[in-house]
């Protein structure tokens, strides 16, 4: 998806919810979570704000500065600009004379979206171990908003360059041995409170007891049926033939524990604040702590960060080269459903290899 923040510049992808209520979630509010059912970047001319105020325009009933000034309780909006957005949202920097900053974003779609994000963001944040943005607002705009149907709201961070991977696989394993802020998750099962996207595609996470039947039903043959592709579809149900034999090494003694996962862990969805680890624009889940390596070919992950990680959460190393093929996969499938191209030919070779492999 696309960066949800300030950097040195805006950055496109790689390649290219259920609530829709209004709720006001932070990383400090998990219980508001855990009770829920079951985005190249463009850039536009800043609107800024004439100096020693605010326009009055932006003081309706129906705008974001409003809404931001009568729910969030920051008092007065002092500047509110965009900043560029992506293919379905606009990007926001609000300053509030209480001095906190804010990145919001809006869209013309409903706010499932922005909901799955917003629970996301706050369930990575749970642990403490990243920076992770703090989020204030998630739901409907006002009625009558000319800036779309939807918002989030959540603390501007001034994103930095990534750092040292060393560090940042140090504090992703720890983020993944955590214990998770979903009562279901601590309870053994994998999925979400929400629903959520993929770039823009629908990830459904509907809890599941077994993490092998999760990855299939709601990762493997989602995009399968997406693909609308007979090859395709006849490669997959052979891999998931053959799937089980790749989890043997896991049983009571070496049990697969539900991490949080960010989802979506590609270079543009990383960096740091103030030197400190950092992620965002997450798809976020309860799974195998593995399946977050699944877009490392878009990650330019280095051997100081996997050397930093699996001293800190080891490798399961049976079998571990065809989990990786089968993670990265569900990621190229995606990549076929949204851009086409030679992500296809891509996701043929890997399921080839894995069918005829050990």
């Amino acid at each position: 998806m696309v960066p949800s923040h300030a950097r040195g510049s805006l950055q496109g992808s790689c390649s290219a919810c259920s609530v829709s209520s209004r709720m006001r979630v932070s990383v400090n509010n998990s219980s508001r979570i855990s009770s829920l059912m079951p985005p190249c970047t463009s850039r536009s001319t800043p609107r800024r704000t004439p100096p020693g105020g605010t326009r009055a325009a932006l003081h309706d009933p129906g705008s974001i500065p409003y809404l931001i000034e009568t729910t969030l309780g920051f008092g007065r909006v002092t500047r509110y600009e965009q900043q560029g957005g992506s293919g379905w949202a606009s990007f926001f920097i609000c300053e509030t004379s209480s001095g906190n900053k804010l990145f919001v974003k809006t869209s013309a779609r409903d706010a499932s979206m922005f909901d799955g994000e917003a629970a996301g963001l706050t369930a990575l944040g749970h642990s403490g171990h990243l920076v992770i943005p703090a989020v204030h607002f998630s739901g409907s705009t006002p009625e009558g908003c000319a800036d779309g149907n939807s918002v989030i709201i959540m603390d501007f961070l001034n994103f930095g360059a990534r750092g040292d991977q060393g560090e940042f696989g140090k504090r992703l394993a720890l983020t993944h041995l955590s214990t998770p802020c979903s009562e279901n998750a601590r309870n053994g099962r994998f999925g979400f409170e929400l629903n959520n996207t993929c770039g823009d595609t629908p990830q459904v996470n509907d809890w599941c007891d077994d993490w092998v039947d999760f990855f299939v039903e709601n990762r493997l043959r989602r995009q399968l049926r997406l693909a609308g592709d007979t090859r395709l579809s006849g490669l997959g149900e052979a891999v998931i033939e053959k799937i089980h034999l790749w989890f043997t090494p896991f049983d009571a003694s070496n049990p697969i524990k539900p991490s949080v996962l960010h989802g979506d862990l590609w270079s543009g969805n990383i960096g740091t604040v103030a030197g400190q680890p950092a992620v965002f624009d997450p798809a976020v889940y309860y799974g195998h702590n593995e399946a977050e390596f699944g877009m490392e070919w878009c990650a330019g992950f280095s051997g100081n960060f996997y050397d930093s990680y699996f001293s800190v959460f080891p490798k399961t190393e049976k079998y571990f080269a065809q989990r990786r093929q089968l993670y990265r996969l569900y990621h190229y499938l995606n990549h076929y459903n949204l851009f086409g191209g030679g992500y296809k030919n891509t996701c043929v070779t890997i399921m080839k290899g894995l069918i005829d492999g050990e």
